[in-house]
């Protein structure tokens, strides 16, 4: 029994010296550069390409099937002069026996100084793609000898891989897309792995720089994960990836951001499911997690998620990015960001739905995305709590003198009327960017329970605007404000170089001269006004706007005071003149009390008119009637005072009122520029004069009937009398 093991014992040991001799006989004896021809031919035969072995080809048989293969070029079979591909250095082994198994077991694979050149020309033709012609042919062959599906599934779960590690040196990789106008290139890549094999996760780290051509950006990446292979079940995991790195270019305006990412990614194509578990990145300041899941990877993607970022100072993130911000009249705007939503979408859609945005003091609830990535179609539906627009806007300028206060608005009335303006002060540049406008696709929905903007307390806005193409329209914007409201509806057509603009609004119980302010505007009249308008205008610079404006308003003003004339000033002096009587007092104050104020206005090519101002003061009718040139920013206006009743209380003995006075239209005139100097109020000279030619012959009338009496005919007395009319 001893003996036949010693003997089987020494024929083991025989068989596998033979082996080792042949296997020794067989890499010495047999030199695999004797068939590189063939080689070559064979790969023109299967893949279509043409292979350069420019080096040696080295080899060992037992018990690794080992290769090493320098200076290696693949190029096209119609380009064989222009590889898209150079290897310096391609090496790997292989067990033999496990491949009787159907088992690879591998020892490390080393490739050294791999370039790819991978080019699309502009009729979407690549270097490394066979030609439409070939490889229609190819794939009619390939589908009639194609394993069937389940053989091929049974072909790769039998497949096992066992190999010790992947070592990739010094690789390039340049991409060049004509088509597409994409260039980027990939520098300096190495790539190693731990142990690669179907049963166990495989540590594998990647590291690099990145750059591309248009927009300029160049970076550094370093990466680190833990791979898993399960071809059995289709199944393909990054776990615990770690991403870190650097980049700088045209987007960030000379500066540079770093960056990191974290997470964790699956890959199942038997279910056509990714998904992308808490995901993690960050960008200087901000820092954002993700959650997302993409179903149907076969038909119409369908993603599905969640989306948070952290708080954020963007007044330090957004310069750091190369976005600089401007100067705002609070200082702490824009301090405090953070967001979080649900994500959904597929690939011609993204909605953010149950969105909670907090910037500074406001919270925004709602929805936003796009409808149709392609066209850029984006829409938002958002609800706020309160904000201060104020803050948000470029520090105030110093404030403009108030034109009312000029002392041509005040005195006796007797300072010379200005002449007319005859400049024009409206610009010529153009406003609206047009060719921005015509790419916007927007649907907005805005509701703010409070807002504050120049200081106007504004109460449930609410703003609905949409922009197609270059159609925009302003669906609606209404606000309550103090006591009052406010609604508007626009529309501007800027699909031509001469954009068409109308607006329609609606004002109620305003307070007038807060209104103003809010657009820095004097108010020449105070109180709560009621105005309805519709106008249009079209161009693209305030000139033209100004020049081509039409349209037509009423208002109603109550309880309010008229801030640039004293009409008791200027019916008190014409009274005085016609008494012949020097004025005792000075008058103090440029304002008159009125009940209410009425008119309409039209506007015709930047003039417009106003022929039936009406001014409800006691004691007095006041009216109106005159225009005011948008173009010129100039003023020529007419306003007559008649006195009602028996008598109207005066400051001053000169101008006591008697009863021949009730009735008569005192003539004021207002003219001049609405910018510098305010326009000018006088009595007019003129019409005063008619009017005390009136009163003398009514005197005179009057002591006639005294002295004829009874005496003479009615008829004689009446032609007596028209002599002093």
């Amino acid at each position: 029994m001893k003996s036949v093991s010693k003997v089987l014992g020494l024929f083991l040991v025989g068989l596998l010296l033979l082996i080792v001799a042949a296997g020794f006989a067989i890499t010495h004896l047999f030199d695999p550069n004797d068939y590189k021809d063939e080689i070559r031919q064979l790969v023109r035969d299967k893949a279509e390409l043409e292979l350069h072995l420019n080096g040696e080809i080295g080899w060992s048989l037992f018990p690794w099937l080992g290769l090493e293969v320098t200076d290696v070029q693949v190029a096209q079979l119609a380009t064989p002069e222009q590889p898209f591909a150079d290897v310096r250095l391609l090496a790997l082994s292989v067990r033999v026996m496990p491949l009787l198994r159907k088992e690879i077991q591998m020892s490390d694979i080393r490739v050294d100084g791999l370039s790819l050149n991978l080019h699309r020309d502009k009729k979407g033709l690549s270097n490394w793609e066979p030609q439409p012609a070939k490889q229609e042919q190819k794939s009619s062959t390939t589908e009639q000898s194609q394993t069937k599906p389940e053989d091929t599934a049974t072909a790769n779960s039998s497949l096992k891989l066992d190999i010790d590690s992947l070592i990739v040196n010094s690789a390039r990789i340049d991409y060049k897309d004509e088509q597409a106008k994409q260039h980027f290139t990939l520098e300096n890549v190495q790539i190693t792995t731990g142990a690669i094999s179907t049963d166990k996760d495989i540590p594998l780290k990647i590291s690099g720089f990145m750059a591309n051509a248009e927009p300029l950006i160049r970076a550094r990446i370093e990466m680190s994960a833990l791979a898993s292979l399960d071809f059995e079940l289709q199944r393909y995991q990054v776990k615990d990836l770690k991403m870190a790195g650097e980049f700088a270019g045209e987007p960030l305006n000379g500066k540079s951001a770093n960056f990191t990412v974290r997470g964790n990614m699956l890959l199942d194509q038997s279910a056509q499911i990714a998904v992308i578990d808490q995901l993690k990145i960050s960008l200087n300041q901000l820092k954002a997690m993700t959650d997302l899941r993409i179903e149907q990877l076969d038909k119409e993607p369908q993603i599905q998620g969640k989306l948070s970022v952290a708080t954020v100072n963007l007044r330090e993130f957004l310069p750091s990015v190369g976005i600089d911000l401007p100067e705002t009249q609070n200082s702490k705007a824009l301090t405090n960001f953070e967001f979080s939503s649900a994500v959904k979408g597929t690939t011609q859609t993204i909605s953010f739905n149950d969105a909670n945005i907090k910037l500074d003091e406001t919270s925004f609830t709602g929805s936003f995305g796009s409808k149709n990535l392609a066209k850029g179609a984006i829409f938002a539906i958002l609800d706020g709590d309160k904000i201060n627009v104020d803050d948000y806007l470029p520090p105030s300028t110093a404030p403009k003198t108030s034109a009312t206060s000029s002392s041509k608005s005040s005195g006796s009335g007797n300072n010379p009327l200005p002449p007319s303006p005859t400049e024009n002060p409206w610009s010529t540049a153009e406003v609206l960017p047009l060719a921005d406008l015509r790419e916007l696709n927007l649907d907005t929905q805005l509701k703010l329970k409070e807002a504050t903007f120049n200081k106007l307390p504004l109460r449930n806005l609410n703003i609905n605007a949409q922009t197609n193409q270059g159609a925009l329209t302003l669906k609606e914007f209404s606000t309550n404000l103090y006591d009052g409201s406010i609604s508007s509806n626009a529309t501007v057509n800027a699909k031509t170089d001469n954009p068409q603009i109308t607006l329609n609004t609606e004002i109620k119980n305003i307070p007038i001269e807060k209104l103003l302010a809010a657009f820095e505007q004097e108010a020449p009249l105070e109180g709560k006004i009621i105005l309805s308008g519709k106008f249009n205008t079209q161009g693209n610079s305030e000139r033209a706007w100004v020049a081509n404006l039409n349209g037509a308003s009423n208002f109603k003003v109550s309880d309010g005071k008229l801030t640039t004339i004293n009409v008791d000033q200027y019916l008190c002096t014409a009274i005085a003149t016609l008494n012949r009587k020097q004025l005792t007092q000075n008058f103090t104050g440029n304002t008159t009390q009125f009940n209410a104020l009425n008119g309409s206005v039209s506007i015709k090519n930047g003039r417009a008119h106003n022929p039936d101002l009406t001014i409800n003061i006691p004691g007095l009718n006041v009216k109106g009637t005159g225009s005011l040139d948008l173009n010129l920013l100039g003023l020529d206006y007419k306003i007559g005072a008649t006195l009602l009743g028996d008598s109207r209380e005066m400051p001053d003995p000169a101008c006591a009122i008697n009863e021949r006075y009730v009735g008569l239209e005192l003539p004021i005139r207002c003219r001049g520029p609405l910018t510098g100097d305010a326009p000018n109020c006088q009595l007019d000279q003129d019409g005063l004069g008619k009017i005390a030619a009136k009163l003398a012959g009514s005197k005179l009338t009057e002591k006639l009937d005294k002295k004829l009496g009874e005496k003479v005919s009615p008829d004689l007395k009446d032609a007596l009398k028209g002599l002093f009319r």
